[in-house]
């Protein structure tokens, strides 16, 4: 049964927010939440040769050393990861979620994910990790890799969480952008929910039979949807939109045949996710 929220965690201040979003999508949809937390290989302790031109019996007793304290390391990255898991099943707890498993993971966190989305509605991501440099502006750097592999929706949590009131969705003709607006029109979570559909470039018989089509299969769902053409180029433009007339999410395919395509697979990611401050949900 594919409606498990799934929830990845960490120690960055997205944590938070990730789990206010994960509650809140269990609270429209009525599914499970699970928190995961992934001990990367970067957290496992490092391996070096520190015996350098010692005699026998001080580097067996120098590596007998290296191997408890490797042993100490590994147990404080267990604990702490397992604190973490505490604190966010208390969250999403205190917002009113029933169902909450938890789960410590150990390795590759796309590999992890390949292991568990089977049975997920959608896996709920922060926009960078604790490693990512605020200071530069960088991206979380699993972020794309778990866009690029993930076959479930994913959504993308921005800094603080904040009631989604309408929804924009960047629509470019594509079957990745009409696999969205399906998406949308078969899920509980848009229920009641404005939506807008945008097209980003110029207006052609083909755009505006593109934005019929999806405006039409939404309205079979009941929800009425509004439609747009705005000229410029999709990164600059949809942050604009979702700024000034205040969205509360941006919701995209992940693969598409125009320039949205190098929103996500292309060196643009970052700008738009920068520029964009409300959470991103991106299906392929």
């Amino acid at each position: 049964m594919t409606d498990k929220i799934i929830a990845l965690v960490d120690g960055s201040i997205y944590s938070e927010s990730i789990c206010h979003h994960a509650a809140w999508i269990a609270q429209r949809t009525a599914a499970p939440v699970e928190l995961i937390h992934v001990l990367g290989r970067r957290e496992a302790p490092e391996k070096s040769d520190l015996s350098g031109a010692i005699r026998l019996g001080a580097r067996t007793k120098l590596m007998e050393e290296l191997a408890e304290l490797d042993a100490q390391c590994a147990k404080l990255v267990g604990h702490r990861g397992r604190a973490i898991l505490e604190d966010a099943r208390a969250i999403v707890d205190r917002d009113g979620v029933t169902e909450i498993t938890t789960r410590l993971r150990h390795g590759d966190i796309v590999e992890a994910i390949g292991e568990i989305e089977g049975d997920a509605r959608v896996i709920v991501i922060g926009k960078r990790g604790e490693a990512a440099d605020f200071a530069k502006g960088h991206l979380g750097s699993n972020l794309e890799r778990i866009v690029r592999a993930a076959h479930r929706p994913v959504f993308v949590a921005a800094r603080a969480f904040k009631p989604i009131e309408s929804v924009l969705v960047a629509y470019d003709g594509g079957r990745s952008a009409m696999k969205a607006v399906d998406h949308i029109s078969r899920s509980s979570f848009f229920a009641d929910l404005p939506v807008t559909v945008v097209t980003v470039g110029n207006e052609t018989p083909e755009v505006t039979k593109g934005l019929a089509d999806a405006k039409a299969l939404l309205a079979a769902a009941g929800i009425e949807a509004q439609t747009r053409i705005v000229p410029g180029q999709p990164e600059e433009e949809l942050g604009k939109m979702v700024e000034a007339d205040g969205f509360g999410m941006l919701v995209m395919g992940a693969y598409g045949h125009s320039r949205i395509r190098s929103l996500v697979i292309g060196s643009t990611t970052t700008a738009m996710m920068r520029s964009c401050k409300v959470p991103v949900l991106l299906l392929r």
